[in-house]
């Protein structure tokens, strides 16, 4: 006989970590709602867990949320009129410490070779960084083309050559991989190296009961699984990229600069100088970051290096800011979710702010991505219900892509200076964009996830 048992009676059998995170309550334990027993077999075993704080998946670290100015902290050097300062408020949430590595990426292209290679080569190539980013007209990068990506002298680099669509990828594929170790070290799963395509770990397919690999065991005659729920505590949220809001806040770390509920003041970059040189204890004099000093100066002159890489540097360079991100400003810029908006800041919400997709019951409402946006069908007063009026024409007169604009609904905003880049761009308020499926040898990532619970950093 074949039967699925609570986690509570399977604690005896099977030897569980401490990521667990929580433990289960005794049958003494009352529902103030029924007056039932909790844990109770008799009473059909509806399982409580103790409430715990949600622990720290692997490479984040908590940023304690707040409210901030968002927007413009130095002067716009191209006049442009898009980030107009506006006071918001970010919920506490995770972040990647460093961007992703080369490293790290290949582990996700290991993964797909393992499992979908022999069959769907597609997948790999699919997931490729495009290598050939590196190429420029009259500059020999050949080198780089050939070996940046692949070579363990750099594989501690961020990941360049990688589009908005592949980096959402591989962050659904390390929420999936993380969850998977989760459950393998709670003793809940078998760790099984041979998947394939149709049968493979995903926390969906887990959870729905579609992924045959579960940890079963005899108790009392009887063949039992252990099935892991959401309501356990086990799993975590999906890793994902940061907000544009989560991404500058992080940056600029105010967590270093307030003073009671007051900021003290705006910070320019993610440092306390207004310089690129730092006046922290042991770092006095030295560079703050990664990024283009002045025409045809990249790194300095030898014997006497300022921020020491031509290219990018190990995503562990220099020093964190006060929520100890490193690299928040140079190196590579870095994707975030939304998509790019010059007017974004008139209409957003000022509570977690994002333009996106917007999710209705039946579809995605791709037209949230436009709702006032700044073409003429947002701005311009007029009767959008006469039959009269070509919607379309006034919209494509704002928008019409390659003509008069190079803002579409694939355009990415992505933020933060790169080693190409002069200072103006080191502050995380500048935003730029870049369509959705391309990529720049300037230009990597690195996830964040949702806090639940207390907004207090754990």
């Amino acid at each position: 006989m074949r039967r699925n048992i609570s986690i509570k009676s399977l604690l005896a059998i099977f030897s569980v970590s401490f990521l667990l995170v929580s433990c289960f309550k005794s049958n003494d334990q009352v529902s103030r709602t029924t007056g039932w027993n909790y844990n109770d077999p008799a009473n059909g075993g509806f399982n409580v867990v103790e409430s715990a704080q949600q622990i720290t998946g692997p490479g984040l670290v908590p940023i304690e949320g707040g409210t901030f100015t968002m927007g413009s902290t130095i002067e716009n050097v191209y006049y442009e009129w898009n980030n107009t300062p506006r006071q918001v408020t970010v919920s506490s949430f995770y972040m990647d410490q460093t961007e992703v590595s080369n490293l790290d990426y290949l582990e996700y292209i290991h993964w797909l070779n393992r499992v979908y290679g022999a069959e769907y080569p597609e997948m790999v190539n699919r997931a490729l960084p495009d290598t050939t980013v590196w190429r420029n007209s009259l500059s020999y990068n050949e080198p780089m083309v050939e070996i940046y990506f692949r070579h363990p002298s750099y594989r501690d680099y961020p990941v360049v050559g990688v589009s908005w669509l592949q980096a959402n990828d591989y962050a659904a594929w390390r929420s999936d991989r993380v969850n998977e170790m989760l459950l393998v070290e709670a003793g809940a799963l078998s760790h099984n190296t041979s998947q394939t395509p149709d049968n493979h770990f995903t926390t969906e397919a887990y959870l729905a009961g579609q992924y045959m690999s579960t940890v079963s065991s005899e108790v009392n005659g009887e063949n039992v699984t252990m099935n892991v729920k959401m309501e356990d505590g086990i799993l975590l949220p999906k890793y994902r990229l940061p907000t544009e809001a989560e991404w500058e806040y992080a940056a600029l770390g105010l967590i270093g600069n307030t003073d009671g509920e007051r900021i003290t003041e705006r910070r320019a970059y993610p440092w306390n100088t207004d310089g690129m040189r730092s006046n922290e204890k042991n770092y006095d004099g030295s560079f703050t970051a990664n990024f283009k000093r002045g025409k045809g100066d990249y790194m300095g002159v030898a014997g006497s290096l300022n921020d020491g890489a031509a290219f990018p540097a190990p995503v562990v360079s220099y020093w964190p800011n006060d929520y100890g991100l490193f690299n928040m400003s140079g190196n590579v810029s870095e994707w975030v979710l939304d998509v790019y908006r010059p007017l974004s800041f008139e209409d957003i919400n000022d509570h977690n702010p994002y333009r996106g997709n917007a999710y209705s019951q039946d579809t995605i409402n791709v037209y949230s991505l436009n709702h006032n946006d700044g073409d003429y069908k947002s701005t311009i007063q007029t009767d959008w219900t006469n039959e009269n009026v070509n919607q379309e024409e006034y919209t494509s007169q704002m928008y019409d892509y390659g003509v008069t604009t190079l803002i579409s609904d694939k355009s990415r905003v992505y933020k933060g200076g790169s080693w190409a880049d002069g200072a103006y761009y080191l502050s995380p308020s500048v935003r730029r964009f870049m369509n959705e499926d391309e990529s720049s040898s300037t230009v990597g990532f690195r996830c964040a996830m949702n806090k639940i619970g207390s907004a207090l950093a754990q």
